[in-house]
């Protein structure tokens, strides 16, 4: 079927009307073509101006810090608040950064509330140790940074040690007590106490405040090197507890740092395979045994 509207001047106008669009579209590409060359001109001489500003600027502030000033348009009355501002500044930031990563802390008295909520790493070297779960740390902050053993070293005398030591109570655990103060070792106390002293006296560690107790004592995490320095620290808790010579303590005052349910499975693995203090039928707490023959003892 022919269409009786179809005609060759039908034809024309189509072809007419696509030439139309075909100079349209030329003259679109042409105009796009001619802003993008324009644009990429302007960011040319953009980049040009900037980067010898930056040189200029760079000249003039090795030459002099005034001239500095000056090519900033700063009038001169503003300057000398410029320089106080800065001298402040400068002087405020050292200050802070002496007193949270330089300064010794010599004893629990030295610290402050904010140094006891677990927010805080120290380093610094066991001197001693003097039961199962705690020890002496002298606090070296910087570590080999500020000079500590090639340029500052930590006393090894006694007397020279005095005062100026940190009694650490070890975070979360409870190990075996041995004799003192009248009151009868119990089993595993004395292979506890050679095991952290084998583990970490006389070496540099890391220690995480989270509380003093009413002895005094620094309770905190504490990490110590491995064989190889670059491997991961191990943390004193969760070793105690993996060997059997150390219970999660439950007592009042107890931290964990967030890492209870890891000691509950560390310690639920050493009870089924019944080593060191699992090992024995009728196992006595540390907290047991001091209320027993202490009096006043958690």
């Amino acid at each position: 079927m022919v269409w009786p509207f179809t005609s060759s001047s039908s034809k024309e106008t189509t072809s007419s009307a696509t030439a139309s669009s075909s100079a349209t579209s030329d003259k679109l590409s042409s105009a796009v073509e001619g802003t993008l060359e324009k644009v990429e001109h302007e960011a040319s001489e953009m980049y040009q101006s900037t980067r010898a500003s930056l040189e200029e600027l760079r000249t003039t502030a090795t030459a002099s810090p005034s001239s500095l000033l000056a090519s900033l348009n700063i009038p001169p009355s503003v300057e000398p608040y410029l320089i106080a501002t800065a001298v402040f500044g400068i002087t405020t930031t050292a200050v802070v950064f002496y007193r949270t990563r330089l300064r010794r802390i010599p004893t629990p008295a030295y610290m402050t509330p904010n140094m006891l909520r677990g927010k805080r790493i120290m380093r610094g070297k066991v001197t001693s140790v003097g039961d199962s779960d705690n020890f002496r740390f002298y606090h070296t902050p910087g570590g080999i940074w500020a000079g500590w053993g090639w340029l500052r070293h930590v006393p090894t005398a006694k007397k020279a040690l005095m005062e100026q030591t940190i009694p650490v109570r070890v975070a979360g655990v409870d190990a075996p007590e041995n004799a003192h103060f009248g009151m009868p070792a119990q089993p595993f106390g004395k292979e506890s106490l050679e095991w952290l002293r084998s583990e970490i006296n006389g070496k540099s560690v890391l220690i995480q405040p989270y509380a003093r107790d009413r002895y005094d004592r620094v309770v905190a995490m504490a990490w110590y090197p491995r064989f190889l320095p670059f491997l991961p620290k191990k943390n004193v808790s969760v070793e105690m507890l993996k060997i059997g010579y150390g219970q999660i303590y439950r007592q009042a005052g107890s931290e964990y740092g967030g890492m209870l349910k890891e000691f509950e499975k560390i310690e639920a693995k050493a009870r089924s395979r019944k080593i060191g203090i699992w090992s024995q039928k009728d196992m006595v707490t540390a907290a047991e045994h001091k209320k027993k023959h202490l009096r006043g003892a958690e």
